[in-house]
């Protein structure tokens, strides 16, 4: 799709139609996408849930404070993110290591620089840059997903510790976003809302 068309009739949907179902097969192609989504140093902070049980999908829903477009939504997708992805930097880069790209030399080099630039600037930066990083990529996969004919809607209304227990999210990741994803109920859109002029948004320093 044309990229201008594609971001004007990406919607954040109010609610789906329920009885259109999502297979594994249609997400992984939107996950392929998102393979590209660029991260700090290519650190891939980010991970996907995605729950399309019923039951879950209904458990989910009392987390979000009963929201209706989660029970129509098709899936719903719950934006995780590493705060101690620099961890994973020779795992990351090792292939590049074992292709003859870098040498062991830079590879080293590398792992203590993320190791020395994270643990300098301490917690509260780490889980600031893991948020960054996966709301970058949430919005890939939101244009992906309306690309290949789906309609989302990120969220942000849910409780984040009963998320964790239900979906066993580890210590060391922050619950993002919740993304609701399947085929919009056009009957319940509404006009887009009011958005700002370029000229309220933008400086221009010349």
């Amino acid at each position: 799709m044309d990229f201008t068309k594609l971001i004007d009739i990406r919607r954040s949907a109010s609610n789906f139609l329920k009885e259109v179902k999502m297979t594994e097969s249609d997400l992984k192609p939107i996950f392929d996408d998102l393979k590209l989504t660029p991260s700090a140093f290519n650190l891939q902070h980010t991970e996907y849930v995605v729950v399309l049980d019923e039951e879950m999908k209904e458990n989910i829903r009392i987390a979000a404070n009963g929201q209706y477009k989660v029970h129509s939504a098709s899936a719903v997708i719950l934006v995780l993110a590493d705060r101690y992805a620099y961890r994973q930097t020779e795992r990351l880069h090792e292939g590049m290591r074992d292709l003859g790209i870098i040498t062991d030399f830079e590879l080293n080099k590398m792992i203590q620089e993320n190791n020395q630039f994270y643990e300098e600037k301490g917690e509260q930066f780490m889980k600031e840059d893991a948020i960054r990083n996966a709301s970058l990529s949430s919005m890939m996969f939101m244009l992906s997903a309306k690309n290949r004919g789906w309609d989302t809607c990120p969220m942000i209304g849910f409780d984040q510790e009963k998320i964790r227990e239900l979906l066993q999210v580890p210590d060391t990741h922050e619950v993002v976003l919740m993304i609701t994803i399947g085929k919009e109920k056009l009957s319940s859109r509404r006009l887009r809302g009011y958005r700002k002029p370029v000229d309220e948004f933008v400086k221009f320093i010349k």
